[in-house]
């Protein structure tokens, strides 16, 4: 069986909260301003009620409101496919497998989030929605989102990406939305920045700046965030509980769950309600996958820090980079993030799951394999998650195992035609930072709480 489909009448009903089922909770927001523990009035200028609820829930199963449902029934449920011809390829036994969420009107998984957000935010009775985007995608699901249910929506787009990838503006616009290049004169902050560096070429940190300062200025404006935050993740289990019915049908189950992080939405997706299982005995190897250019994961310290670059947000407990890191303008802007998840953080600092850092030249490799294998040109960001596949499935190989892997395809790459120029060119260089690098990063961290 290549494609197991499920019917719109199998969309799950609830999403899974996975800190119900932690043996450790993850350490509380910090106030910026007081460092205590943040109350739900603390976050009650930038977000609706009902997802500052979610985002403190220690509830298991979170009911999706049918408005929600009938938005995401646009796409939903999305197909598993099985990798027969990277299987073959690869001349490996391990059994391949990828939930494929390219199949959304934004080409990702992200509207599985904006939907939902767009949803509560109306129901709050809030008329427009700030927010920023690195490659486009999360900018592209939001402006979807919010042309669903009538509310105006601006986004900072990361001015590299804003630059590589124009028919992502396109796509934002078709659908409504304002789209302005980070850092920009629209804001404060922006103005700061470029009076500082014109040249700057932007991070999800400085745009994230931007977005806070122009929804915490307006009454009538919430802000809404692709990655990162509890309710955020929470959406995306969608992808996994789909997944485990799809699994279920096919006679099978994973033993490599795999997925890209940046921020880390999309691998909680797929991963969160199967690492329920590890936690309660099942043998599943976890694996998140991130460029070796921003190795937040990999190389960063996990204590307090900002989410963004002027210290606007919440101090939250996570793996960083620093908040004054600049990736630099790889090609999977959706990675160039300088933190992590906090919910992600902590099952990493726990065991529960390992990351791996891989440069974009091999990433790109495993991509242009996929494509020829398996047809579909995938996005530079959840390369790094076939990347990824492809190594586990070697190791299969080479140890005669008989593995079963699974991983999210979190978007095609049908704006990134650029990038792979670039590749096929033989234009695209690696970047890692060096220990100099990131020691200037990690030194906006030191006056912060720290988190061990």
């Amino acid at each position: 069986m290549k494609k197991i489909f499920l019917s719109e009448n199998d969309l799950p009903k609830t999403w899974y909260n996975i800190a119900a089922d932690l043996t450790s909770a993850p350490l509380p927001p910090l106030h910026p301003g007081t460092l205590q523990p943040l109350g739900p009035d603390d976050l009650a200028p930038l977000f609706p009620m009902a997802l500052i609820e979610q985002e403190m829930s220690m509830e298991r199963e979170i009911a999706i409101p049918d408005p929600v449902i009938e938005g995401l029934r646009m796409y939903r449920p999305s197909p598993l496919i099985r990798a027969t011809g990277l299987e073959a390829a690869l001349k490996t036994p391990a059994k391949i497998y990828f939930k494929y969420e390219g199949v959304s009107p934004a080409g990702s998984h992200k509207p599985n989030t904006a939907i939902a957000q767009a949803y509560y935010n109306k129901q709050e009775g809030v008329k427009r929605i700030a927010t920023e985007t690195g490659a486009g995608q999360w900018g592209s699901s939001m402006a979807l989102a919010g042309q669903i249910f009538g509310l105006e929506v601006k986004v900072y787009m990361v001015k590299v990406s804003y630059n590589q990838k124009p028919y992502r503006r396109s796509m934002m616009e078709s659908w409504g939305a304002k789209i302005v290049s980070s850092p920009s004169k629209d804001t404060q902050f922006g103005q700061k920045i470029l009076a500082e560096d014109p040249d700057n070429t932007g991070s999800l940190g400085i745009a994230i700046s931007e977005a806070v300062e122009d929804a915490a200025t307006k009454d009538n404006t919430k802000y809404a965030l692709g990655s990162v935050l509890n309710h955020v993740l929470l959406h995306q289990t969608i992808i996994g509980l789909e997944a485990k019915k799809q699994m279920e049908i096919a006679g099978d189950k994973p033993d490599i769950v795999i997925g890209c992080v940046g921020g880390g939405s999309n691998f909680a997706g797929l991963a969160f309600p199967y690492l329920r299982d590890k936690i309660n005995g099942a043998e599943i190897d976890f694996r998140a996958i991130e460029p070796s250019a921003c190795p937040t994961l990999t190389r960063g310290n996990f204590t307090y820090d900002f989410g963004d670059m002027a210290q606007m947000t919440p101090l939250v407990s996570m793996h960083t980079l620093g908040h004054t890191f600049m990736p630099p303008g790889i090609h999977a802007g959706g990675l160039r993030y300088h933190g992590m998840a906090p919910m992600l953080s902590h099952v990493v600092k726990e065991g529960l799951v390992d990351a791996y850092a891989f440069p974009q030249i091999e990433v790109f490799d495993s991509a242009a394999l996929f494509a020829r294998t398996e047809g579909i040109i995938p996005a530079p960001e959840s390369a790094h998650a076939i990347k990824g596949a492809v190594d586990a499935a070697v190791e299969a190989r080479e140890a005669g195992q008989e593995k079963t892997i699974l991983f999210n395809l979190s978007g095609h790459g049908h704006f990134d035609m650029s990038a792979y120029d670039a590749y096929f060119a033989g234009n695209l260089t690696d970047y890692r930072p060096t220990d100099d690098d990131l020691a200037a990063g990690f030194a906006s961290t030191e006056s912060l709480p720290n988190a061990d």
